[in-house]
Order: C-alpha cells, then sequence, then structure tokens
C-alpha cells in the first residue's frame, strides 16, 4: 500500500472540505448581500456622521472546523514518520500541532478590520453601526443608514 500516495490524497480531501467550510463565513462589508437580503425592500434613513472608530470584528463562533481539520491532517503527515512507538508519537504530535495550527489560522481568517460609524439621523436619532472597513466614511459624510427586514443595518455613502 502507497502510504504517502493515498495520505497525499486524504490532505486535498481535507484542504477541499476547509474551503468549503470558508466559504460560507458571513461578511460585515456594506457592499456585500447574502442570498437571503438579494431581492427584499429596506428602509432607508439618511444623516451625518458624527464620528468613525477603527474597530477588530472577531468571528464569534470558536475556531473548531480549523483546528479539526488540522489535527486530522497534522496526524497524516505525523504518521508517515518512522516505525512502531516512534510513529505512534509523531502521529499525536503532528495532530496536536495541525490543530493548534489550524485553529489560529481560522481564528485569522475570521478576524477583519472594521468601523464603528455613528450617524446622526435626520429624523433626530442617532444610530451606531458597526461594518468592515472595506468602504472610506469620514466624520461630516452624508450617508444612507439601510436596513433590511431581518435588522441587518449598514452605512452607504
Amino acid at each position: 500500500m502507497n502510504i504517502v500516495g493515498s495520505g497525499t490524497k486524504f490532505i486535498g480531501c481535507i484542504m477541499a472540505a476547509a474551503m468549503l467550510a470558508t466559504a460560507g463565513c458571513a461578511s460585515s462589508s456594506p457592499n456585500v448581500y447574502t442570498h437571503e437580503q438579494a431581492m427584499q425592500a429596506q428602509t432607508v434613513d439618511t444623516g451625518t456622521v458624527e464620528s468613525v472608530k477603527s474597530v477588530i470584528i472577531q468571528a464569534s463562533n470558536p475556531p473548531v472546523a480549523g483546528g479539526a481539520i488540522g489535527g486530522v491532517t497534522g496526524g497524516v503527515l505525523g504518521s508517515t514518520i518512522g516505525q512502531g512507538s516512534g510513529r505512534r508519537v509523531a502521529t499525536v504530535a503532528g495532530a496536536l500541532a495541525g490543530a493548534a495550527l489550524g485553529a489560529a489560522i481560522e481564528k485569522e481568517a475570521g478576524t477583519k478590520n472594521g468601523f464603528e460609524i455613528v450617524v446622526n439621523l435626520d429624523k433626530g436619532r442617532t444610530i451606531v453601526v458597526v461594518q468592515e472597513a472595506d468602504v472610506p466614511i469620514y466624520p461630516g459624510d452624508r450617508v444612507r443608514v439601510l436596513t433590511a427586514p431581518d435588522g441587518t443595518t449598514r452605512v452607504s455613502r
């Protein structure tokens, strides 16, 4: 049996699963809409930006998939090293190292730069919206505040 060849195929499957798992990550960008948000009426308010503060948007889910995928991949790679008890030790060490690395990568991938935007609405209320920092917004800008039926709110210029 070619253990390296089958290990390579297995790692390829793990990588594909990782890409599929991260493809479903939600975005907090004002320019990205989910399929469910498309073609839905949204309310629009207008206002003036009072202040903008840089923040970090961190994924709310613990990094489980990355740790699991990394652990399996590390274990497979470790199992190709040595023989007997040395192989078992390498498998366990590879699994532990892979899990730690996978969890760290997933956590980093789920962290984004964001803005906390304070908007004085024309109708007299003041609101705060946190969203991805991919559209430059500055104090004094006239903006639109879009609110979807599900409560999702975004600030747009």
